[in-house]
């Protein structure tokens, strides 16, 4: 089983509309969604979802309001200003300001502070029309989407073991931050999707020194490339001179944009992106020596 992952360095160069297509274009795959943090690649593929499961990590503090004193040392302890006193006396946590350092409940001299484990979010297991799925959904101000990611990545490896696939593609998040080095970590090869921007030139840079560090083979690919050819071509240099392969271009076009509203990935909708979209996946495959397989129906 060879490992896929799309990456950008920063959000919103197409990155998922790309992955959608090439889920649309691959044989023997599972797909998987390791942006925990903003997860859209099910709003495309349209998931059934199979098998629903909690992510926990970290712990927060409760108060059991039976058992408090109301001596208010726990909410002069926080440094975090998570405890505050509601309109009856009682001592409440916000276990969104919580961060989990466990200073109340050393302080609290009734010992009526419980130290929960914490409900993250949750992950899937999902069937879509091109083939099994996993995904998450990470929950708001939670924290360790590396280790969710990490939860998600091995859930789907298992699924391509016991069903035999020989592809494991994943729509990696943006950045560089632990979320992506947990996408990245074990993988075959990744691409790149950028956009001709000068902040996306600068988030290119960083996201390729970090598969460098890592020593994933690399390639680019411009998305909206036509928007300016002349940023276009300070990317293709700079990938070369870093020794990252360029996959191809793929240029502007609305009905990237009509696709998605109608559900469906560019390539199964049409136009000249999804044709680039498909020249970028061949070459992938071609360059790789059949890392991936293509339908060319």
């Amino acid at each position: 089983m060879r490992q896929l992952t799309v990456i950008s360095g920063k959000g919103g160069t197409g990155k998922t509309s790309v992955v959608a297509s090439f889920a649309a274009l691959a044989r023997d795959a599972v797909f998987v969604d390791c942006d925990v943090d903003a997860a859209d690649l099910h709003l495309v593929l349209a998931p059934t979802v199979l098998e629903r499961r909690e992510f926990r990590s970290g712990h927060t503090a409760r108060i059991r309001a039976d058992d408090c004193s109301f001596c208010g040392e726990c909410m002069a302890s926080c440094r975090f200003d998570a405890i505050h006193q509601a309109g009856d006396g009682r001592y409440e946590v916000d276990p969104i300001a919580c961060e989990g350092c466990r200073v109340c409940v050393e302080f609290c001299p009734c010992q009526a502070i419980d130290f929960e484990e914490r409900v993250c979010g949750e992950w899937y297991i999902s069937e879509t029309r091109h083939g099994p799925m996993v995904h998450a959904r990470l929950g708001v101000a939670a924290e360790n989407s590396g280790k969710l990611v990490t939860s998600v990545r091995l859930a789907a490896q298992d699924i391509a073991e016991k069903q035999a696939k020989s592809v494991l593609l994943i729509d990696g998040p943006p950045g560089i931050g632990c979320p992506v080095i947990a996408s990245i970590t074990g993988s075959d090869f990744v691409l790149v999707v950028t956009e001709p921007t000068l902040s996306a030139l600068h988030d290119f840079d960083r996201v390729v020194s970090l598969t460098a560090h890592f020593r994933i083979p690399t390639a680019v690919c411009v998305n909206k490339w036509d928007l300016n050819s002349e940023i276009t071509s300070r990317v293709e240099r700079a990938a070369r001179a870093r020794g990252v392969w360029v996959a191809g271009r793929v240029r502007y076009d609305s009905a990237v944009t009509r696709a998605q509203v109608q559900g469906l990935s560019t390539v199964e909708y049409g136009g000249p992106a999804a044709h680039d979209i498909r020249k970028v996946w061949k070459s992938v495959r071609l360059h790789f020596n059949g890392l991936v397989q293509v339908n060319e129906c």
